[in-house]
């Protein structure tokens, strides 16, 4: 046997195995992540990386939008999206009509840029556990 034939007959196989290739946008294939509560999304995602001068800070926000303790529920849990009316920020119990789950996906029907603007970029991780509390109703823990 030739090696192109040899190759040409692996070629299928190698193909099968790979599964399908992904963007680096696209959410992981699983969402069923462990829900944050909200104090951990505050904590650990809001406060240090989204609530800084000139981005989600009181004062200094473009959209509208503040994710300082305090303020950030009541702007996102059933507020609707400033960059996509049709769509709440948080739509509890549906994570995939929550206009912040597509801009921390960077999903591609979003208006302006994925969130956090610049990157570094949540884990897939940390999406899917905010994903998770979203879908568990978005309670204020």
């Amino acid at each position: 046997m030739s090696y192109r034939h040899l190759i040409a007959g692996l070629f299928p196989l190698l193909l099968a195995g790979c599964g399908t290739v992904k963007s680096p946008t696209e959410p992981p294939a699983s969402e069923g992540g462990t829900a944050l509560t909200f104090t951990q999304i505050q904590t650990q995602i809001f406060t240090p990386v989204c609530a800084r001068a000139g981005c989600h800070a009181a004062g200094s926000t473009p959209s509208g939008l503040v994710l300082e303790a305090g303020q950030s529920y009541g702007l996102l849990v059933g507020h609707a999206s400033s960059e996509n009316s049709s769509l709440d920020r948080v739509s509890p119990g549906n994570p995939d009509r929550s206009y912040l789950i597509l801009k921390l996906r960077g999903d591609p029907t979003i208006t302006g840029e994925r969130m956090p603007l610049g990157g570094p970029y949540l884990t897939s991780d940390q999406i899917a556990g905010i994903a998770a509390w979203i879908r568990s109703g978005a309670p204020n823990d």
